[in-house]
């Protein structure tokens, strides 16, 4: 059986708490061998260290999510720094922008959408500049803030590496990051009948340039689409991008496995 890793994974969040044991060992049996937990503040991402401690199939990415900022400390550079020089801890994240919802769209003003955008872009930053303080990559969130995403790592692109998670653009947005030294990840989306963009993109991605996720419990691939995402669906998106890239799912597996190790060194 081909080995995959699911680079980005929510297991630390309640969804999972109920069977954990029974999801590690259905995505065992499916052949992922090895799943990251992301931290979407500094209480998640200490709980998904604590699951990376306890199993050794897993690793941990930590940080505060954009859509968060506002319930952010002023400074979690000191937080990031501690977290990160845990062997276990494989990169800083999940972080970026997010202009999806903004508080103008939900009754709020213009200042409150610019107080919102720079708390989001200040903690983006301190992320940032502890991963190229420790030498960690970056898992990057971006939703309806693309340019602003990449006009503020491109400063640090010498040092710092972006996991452009959950990828949903075109090929010249792909080649536009592969440019910044970065990187993509692919999700379940690419086997919705609506995501035909997203297959185009896979299409163009060279092997060794892209990771898979499942971003789980959100977006399960068909046929579990609309159920709660777990890690061992990892196959069923594997199986849809070997179909689309025309490899064999053991070349697959050393194309996005190898990928995921560059840019995820602790997994080594």
């Amino acid at each position: 059986m081909a080995e995959f890793y699911d680079t980005h994974a929510h297991l630390d969040y309640a969804d999972f708490k109920a069977d954990f044991p029974e999801i590690l060992l259905r995505a065992q049996e499916a052949g992922i061998t090895r799943m990251i937990c992301i931290g979407t503040d500094l209480e998640s991402s200490r709980n998904s260290l604590a699951l990376a401690q306890q199993h050794d199939c897993l690793f941990a990415v930590v940080g505060w999510h954009p859509s968060h900022a506002l319930e952010a400390p002023p400074d979690i550079r000191d937080d990031l720094r501690a977290l990160a020089c845990h062997p276990k801890v494989v990169a800083l994240g999940e972080t970026g922008l997010d202009y999806y919802r903004l508080p103008s769209g939900q009754g709020g003003s213009l200042e409150e959408d610019d107080h919102y955008k720079n708390r989001q872009a200040d903690l983006y930053k301190q992320h940032l500049e502890v991963a190229a303080e420790t030498g960690l990559n970056c898992v990057i969130h971006q939703r309806a803030a693309l340019e602003d995403s990449l006009t503020q790592l491109q400063p640090y692109a010498a040092e710092v590496r972006g996991q452009f998670h959950c990828f949903a653009e075109d090929p010249a947005v792909m080649q536009r990051i592969f440019e910044l030294g970065s990187i993509v990840s692919f999700t379940g989306i690419a086997t919705f009948k609506s995501a035909q963009n997203i297959r185009d993109t896979i299409c163009a991605a060279p092997l060794g340039q892209f990771m898979l996720e499942t971003d789980c419990p959100y977006l399960a691939p068909v046929p579990y689409r609309g159920k709660r995402c777990e890690p061992a669906y990892v196959k069923e998106i594997a199986a849809l991008v070997a179909q689309l890239k025309g490899v064999t799912a053991e070349e697959l597996s050393a194309a996005t496995c190898g990928a995921a190790r560059a840019f995820f060194p602790k997994l080594s």
